[in-house]
């Protein structure tokens, strides 16, 4: 059984992803307007109407927005814990078939073994996933395992140990110091914001986690997202991280055109 991932979008304009099992597919995160994610699902040759499930990180627009559109499929179950259901739902014009959860805990849906982890950001109750598939000993369905972490001023030692369990990480590499301190847009509280503890990674930040983490995981795969289109670009990103791609497949999530080529994760 293939498994295929695909970053639909991420950027603080957006952030989607699709992750297709054997027997789910479902979406993590929905930054964009329901039509805008219909529209990304069609050009991989997904129906939204397929779509099994939401997985909600936090509340902000870029993560969630997609929630009022979609909210009209009334049997989509939309997995959040009790802090971002009830934001989310507070600014929602219909209710939305939420399947709430208590951050920290474990829970299965359909194949997938799903695992949420609190994030250090400026929401109510942010959380990053896990999602685990597969059984040991099978040959056509091994195990294997993806992780989001996007949204996060600092890496806790708990993250870390959720990091080193699986196979695939998408993590952001938000903003470039210098960039960031040169931006004429941002006033000095925002930059200040950015930087803090629960603000966003910057390069250097996301690429010391990685480092670490090829000397002491079973990590193979890592998409670099969330990327500030004013304060980052691919190519700084890129060089920042090229001498980690000896031991990694890193791909880097263009801001602009917001997606990255689909990655089948063959479980072989």
């Amino acid at each position: 059984m293939s498994v295929e991932f695909q970053i639909l979008g991420s950027s603080s304009g957006g952030n989607c992803a699709l992750l297709q099992t054997g027997h789910s597919k479902v979406l993590v995160d929905v930054g964009f307007s329901a039509k805008r994610i219909g529209c990304l699902l069609e050009a991989v040759g997904v129906s939204l109407d397929a779509i099994d499930a939401v997985f909600l990180t936090h509340e902000h627009s870029d993560h969630a927005q997609g929630i009022r559109g979609l909210a009209k499929r009334t049997n989509l179950p939309v997995f959040a814990n009790r802090d971002t259901a009830d934001a989310v739902q507070a600014k929602a014009t219909k209710p939305v078939n939420w399947q709430v959860f208590q951050t920290g805990t474990d829970f299965v849906f359909r194949d997938l073994k799903v695992r949420s982890f609190a994030l250090p950001h400026d929401a109510y109750d942010p959380v990053g996933y896990s999602f685990a598939w597969g059984e040991e000993g099978d040959l056509f369905s091994p195990p294997r395992s993806l992780a989001w972490v996007t949204d996060l001023g600092y890496v806790p030692e708990h993250v870390k140990v959720h990091m080193r369990k699986v196979h695939t990480l998408v993590i952001e590499a938000n903003y470039d110091e210098e960039l960031l301190e040169r931006d004429e847009r941002r006033p000095w509280s925002t930059k200040q914001r950015i930087r803090g503890r629960h603000g966003h990674l910057s390069n250097h930040a996301a690429f010391e986690l990685i480092e670490e983490l090829s000397q002491q995981s079973i990590l193979e795969k890592v998409y670099l997202a969330h990327l500030s289109k004013d304060c980052n670009n691919v190519r700084l990103v890129r060089d920042k991280f090229a001498s980690l791609g000896q031991s990694l497949s890193i791909d880097v999530v263009d801001p602009e055109s917001g997606t990255t080529p689909a990655s089948k994760m063959l479980n072989t």
